[in-house]
């Protein structure tokens, strides 16, 4: 399903500058071509018809230039009115300053975009005066000014430890002028990188340009926290005029509210596929049999599936990912379960032929009559994933889910599941994991809980859908709210000897369990074929 399920692929994969064109979506991505560590920075370049089966190109662009020559880091792409294609990219220079750059498709009719061109004025923009040379990178996608003249982007920086974004205003991508103050900035959350700025629309469930505004239209700032490793957004509202986005919620401000993902994800980025009018979402899925995030270490890594992105209608306050629906071609055989009582401390196998590949959707009730005697006493609004000691913390309303990449005797497995408390209000709160501790009983790894809360609305069962690919497992919560994304390295459930269960560990209540699992058959990445052209 993924591009490699192995940890000494070298591949560096900060995405960047992705977009369709004549038929085909392109995503370059960081690669160093000599080792799987940081270091000689290239991009790489693969195209898909479909998101899901990819080829790979050449190089795109090496580090061949001053401005460049120690990296040609990340990136992004604007597509102008009349078809052109700009990539604006953060160089390293010579003396590792962080510059931005600018680069074009050598020739436009050329659906592979194989041959890119660096502008002879490069770098456009060097550090402003108060920032430094090594806190200036990761230019966003351009969008238009309200009059439809110039263009804006925005990018990430500090000032001391407060996050910043940037913006400049340009009509021709060469020559720039800087807005007085920041498109945003949040106190404490030191430096953003990978800063991306794009509309959601709040009565439509199709993506939106990235130049568009008005009544109906909220939002997303997102950044990645070079901190903690973590990508962070925010809904709000932006004023072009005043050059401000405001957080519809200052306690979910970017950095210190909610996430794309609670699990191993980071660097991501979106891009607007005009053909299908859908806003689509990349992320960069690390290793983690290295947790001191050491430069050197770390980047033999992947991307994620790629995921829709859309406002949450029913509950106003969040976005919903999804897997884009083209993943679904992957899918093979098929079990159902329906209404499977699941008692307190029930584990239950399901059967799958291809264990370590699958697509499982799965939805749980709790008897409404027993969830409501037992929520009042429920008190522990205290409880957090991450703290929580795992799905073997048992609790009168959970854990339950389902467990995945689990060998016959469970001495490996990786929960993901629901647990209910009652919250400080008084009302019932349902918090989403992700449980690594038995994942693998190799000593080397990061074993965590992963997870957040999730809202779950009257009316609603509590549903996931798994993606799991031998050492990537990719968990969405009630329909996209909430997203986890683990990377493990089982020892023992491995290939056909994993094993799938659905489990009800709470101590106060019996579950009932619908859903349905897939096989899933491997996604076709390989070299382009130019011999067969």
């Amino acid at each position: 399903m993924h591009a490699c399920h192995c940890k000494d692929l070298k591949l560096t994969v900060y995405n960047t500058g992705p977009l369709f064109h004549k038929g085909w979506y392109h995503l370059f991505y960081q690669y160093n071509p000599e080792s799987a560590v940081w270091g000689k920075i290239s991009w790489g370049h693969a195209v898909s018809k479909d998101l899901i089966h990819w080829l790979y190109l050449p190089f795109a662009m090496v580090p061949d230039h001053w401005y460049d020559i120690n990296g040609v880091w990340t990136g992004s792409a604007t597509i102008l009115p009349d078809g052109q294609i700009v990539m604006l990219y953060t160089g390293d220079t010579y003396d590792a300053v962080q510059v931005q750059c600018l680069a074009y498709p050598a020739n436009l009719s050329d659906p592979l975009l194989l041959d890119w061109v660096k502008y002879s004025g490069n770098p456009v923009l060097v550090p402003p005066p108060g920032i430094g040379v090594k806190d200036f990178r990761d230019p966003t996608t351009a969008w238009l000014t309200p009059d439809g003249y110039k263009w804006r982007i925005t990018i990430g920086s500090k000032f001391n430890k407060t996050g910043i974004s940037l913006v400049y205003e340009t009509v021709d991508f060469k020559s720039y002028d800087m807005l007085d103050g920041y498109l945003h900035a949040v106190p404490g959350t030191g430096m953003w990188e990978c800063v991306d700025f794009f509309p959601v629309s709040m009565t439509e469930i199709n993506g939106l340009d990235t130049s568009v505004n008005g009544p109906g239209v909220k939002h997303v700032l997102k950044a990645s926290l070079d901190d903690d490793k973590n990508d962070y957004f925010a809904l709000g509202v932006y004023d072009p005029f005043e050059n401000k986005w405001i957080p519809d919620d200052p306690e979910l401000d970017v950095g210190i509210g909610l996430r794309y993902d609670y699990g191993k994800y980071y660097a991501s980025k979106t891009f607007y596929d005009q053909i299908t009018q859908r806003r689509i979402l990349w992320g960069w899925i690390r290793e983690t049999d290295s947790e001191d995030d050491d430069v050197l270490k770390g980047w033999a890594s992947v991307q994620s599936i790629p995921r829709t992105v859309v406002f949450d209608q029913k509950t106003g306050n969040n976005i919903i990912q999804w897997p884009v629906s083209e993943v679904e071609e992957l899918r093979s055989e098929s079990v159902e379960f329906d209404n499977m009582k699941l008692g307190p401390g029930s584990i239950v196998p399901l059967r799958a032929d291809t264990p370590s590949q699958l697509d499982i959707v799965a939805s749980f009730e709790i008897v409404k009559e027993a969830f409501e005697g037992t929520v009042e006493s429920n008190v522990d609004s205290s409880y957090s994933c991450p703290t929580s000691g795992g799905a073997a913390n048992r609790g009168k309303l959970g854990p339950f889910g389902i467990i995945v990449l689990a060998d016959e005797t469970l001495s490996e497995g990786t929960p993901i599941y629901f647990y209910v408390t009652n919250g400080a209000n008084g009302k019932a709160e349902t918090h989403f994991c992700a449980d690594e501790l038995r994942s693998s009983e190799a000593s080397d790894v990061a074993k965590v809980v992963y997870g957040s809360k999730v809202p779950v609305l009257d009316g609603e069962k509590y549903s996931l859908r798994s993606l799991v690919d031998h050492s990537i497992v990719e968990s969405f919560a009630q329909g996209g709210r909430r997203v986890i994304t683990s990377r493990i390295y089982p020892t023992k459930a491995i290939n056909g000897a994993a094993r799938v269960f659905l489990f009800n560990n709470a101590t106060g209540v019996s579950v009932t369990a619908s859903g349905k699992i897939w096989n899933m058959i491997s996604a076709d990445i390989r070299r382009f074929p130019f011999n067969q052209l």
